[in-house]
């Protein structure tokens, strides 16, 4: 079964970026576009204010209009246009796992507002089971060109990061990009060594040959993947999230991940993940991962 981009929008130019993104992106991939818009009748609350069919007729307006801006720009790609009713969040979930992607608009620095408002785009990022990507509203073509990387961190055992490195890897295939891999390390505190521990950093020459062995051994199965994707690896000393800042210019995409995993107090984005979607400049890829 083939799964679509989806996009979320709302009339808005963050909504209208995202639309734009997304197809792009469903062109490259040979993927259908469904642009989706989530709404549900508010109550008629002042005299000669819009009834409930006006609005449900003015949110299909909407959808469509987004529909044909993208189907102007790209005739062969097939588009489709929905109203998603029910509660913004759970419909868009649902439509997440649906799709190859979730593509949601997003203003600047600050909270994710735009598409959706402050803590319910939040949870729609944190309750996604596929990526969902964050495009600002001057985010256009040119942001793609040639030279600009796919920025994608990674930490922990190649198990830890299969999900964002095959996101980043398979969106540079299909863009002809490149990737750069980043991994950030520090310093741990001296009570979390142990005998195991230190005979590993003794074999690999210290802690920073250490990192830099672990990126390649995370790394060298997606090389073998995809051989035609030129691959940089990084690794600096620092916390994640401005060690990513710190090459967010350079990018045209960055990739990050969180834990798919409930907690007792319900689904996380993560520290770095929070980071780098609120002060990133570029569209930012959120994967989640077990």
């Amino acid at each position: 079964m083939t799964h679509p981009i989806t996009v979320g929008v709302d009339g808005s130019d963050e909504g209208g970026a995202a639309a734009a993104w997304a197809g792009r992106e469903a062109v490259r991939r040979g993927l259908p576009l469904r642009v989706v818009y989530a709404w549900h009748g508010q109550p008629h609350l002042l005299a000669g204010g819009p009834d409930s069919e006006e609005q449900a007729r003015w949110a299909q307006e909407l959808v469509e209009a987004a529909a044909r801006t993208v189907t102007e720009r790209h005739a062969d790609l097939s588009v489709s246009a929905e109203v998603l009713e029910g509660g913004a969040v759970d419909s868009l979930v649902a439509a997440a796992s649906d799709a190859e992607t979730l593509v949601l608009g997003s203003r600047g620095h600050g909270a994710i507002v735009g598409f959706l408002i402050g803590s319910v785009g939040q949870q729609v990022i944190a309750e996604a089971a596929g990526p969902v990507v964050l495009v600002r509203a001057d985010d256009n073509a040119a942001s793609e060109a040639a030279g600009r990387e796919i920025v994608v961190g990674q930490q922990g055992g190649p198990d830890d990061s299969a999900a964002g490195l095959r996101f980043a890897f398979e969106t540079a295939a299909a863009r002809g990009a490149s990737v750069r891999v980043v991994r950030a390390w520090s310093l741990p505190p001296l009570f979390t060594y142990s005998p195991g521990s230190l005979k590993l950093l003794d074999e690999a020459g210290g802690l920073e040959p250490f990192e830099k062995k672990a990126l390649t051994e995370a790394v060298q199965p997606w090389r073998e993947q995809f051989p035609e994707v030129p691959v940089t690896e990084y690794v600096e000393m620092g916390s994640a999230g401005q060690v990513l800042l710190s090459l967010a210019a350079r990018a045209q995409l960055m990739v990050v991940q969180r834990r798919a995993e409930r907690s007792a107090v319900g689904s996380r984005i993560g520290s770095v993940a929070h980071a780098v979607m609120h002060h990133a400049p570029c569209p930012v890829a959120v994967v989640p991962h077990s």
